[in-house]
Parts: structure tokens; sequence; C-alpha cells
């Protein structure tokens, strides 16, 4: 693949940090802060990122079980997560090449409509579950969900990056 202009050549991702991420993700979704309406999402902020970026280590069973994990911790209905979560990681792993293309704030754009998906099936699922409609704070969510993409995607790129000023023992 061609890589596009201006983007830095990245060392391979750790596996240990690929899945440390994830769980640390998890467990700030796992904080007692009520699940309001506009929180975001950290776990499917960072399921997104790995499976753009790695998508043959973080796929659709890793989203499923996450998924999994958080519906029993929040004592949702069994699988509205999983759904939800997999749905997005269906459609990120499917446009991950065309979202590599752009910029960081290109990719929160074009990120934005997966996350108000994913929020949609989590609603109409509560919906159909009996729940009354959450109100207009709702859409807060996807909206920081993309904001976030920046912060994330500099800090999980991070140990990745090549040093600026190659000595003369390494050949790259």
């Amino acid at each position: 693949m061609i890589m596009p202009r201006g983007q830095q050549l990245l060392l391979p991702a750790r596996p240990g940090f690929i899945w440390g991420s994830l769980l640390v993700a998890l467990m700030l979704d796992l904080l007692p802060l009520g699940r309001l309406p506009g929180m975001p999402d950290f776990l499917a902020v960072v399921l997104v990122f790995w499976s753009i970026h790695q998508p043959r280590r973080v796929g659709l069973v890793a989203a499923f079980v996450f998924g999994l994990l958080l519906d029993v911790h929040q004592a949702a209905r069994l699988g509205q997560h999983a759904l939800a979560y997999t749905v997005l990681i269906y459609f990120a792993i499917m446009l991950h090449r065309r979202i590599l293309w752009f910029g960081v704030p290109g990719q929160a754009v074009q990120l934005f409509p997966l996350f108000a998906a994913a929020h949609a099936i989590t609603i109409v699922l509560r919906l159909i579950g009996g729940a009354a409609l959450p109100g207009w704070s709702l859409l807060l969510a996807p909206v920081l969900e993309a904001s976030l993409w920046w912060p994330v995607s500099v800090l999980l790129l991070a140990p990745q990056r090549r040093a600026p000023d190659p000595d003369e023992n390494r050949p790259l």
C-alpha cells in the first residue's frame, strides 16, 4: 500500500499495548458515572481505533465479547452493546483503508456517522424493550466520541512512532 503524503512510518503495535488500552477503555466505561446520556463511550472509540489500525488483531469477536461484558455490567439487555459494537467494528473494518487516507480531523468526520449509528442501535433496542426515549442530550455522545478521536489517536500511536533523528546504527 502506498502511504499518504506526509504520513509517518510506524513501528508495529505490541499486542500487550493493544489489549491493555482496550481494558483501560473498558474500565473507563465501568466507572460509576451513572451512564449519563451524553457520556461518550470510550470503549467504542478505542475499539474503532484498533480495528482501523490493526484490523487483524482487533475484530468482530473482540467487539462482541467487550459488548457482552458491558451488557452484563450495566444490566442491559444481553446483546445490546454486543450488537452495536459488532456493527460498528464491521463498518470500521470495511472502511479502514479509506479512513487512513484522511488526516485525523477528516477521520473524525468520517467516523461520526458510525458512532451515531451505534448509538441509534442501542436506542432502538432499548425502545423495543420498553424504555423511554432518553432525550436530546443523547445526540451529544457521538459528537464527543468523534471529538475524542484526535487525543486517542495521539495517545495510542505515540509508542509506535519512530525516532525523528535515527542514528547510524539503525537501518531505518
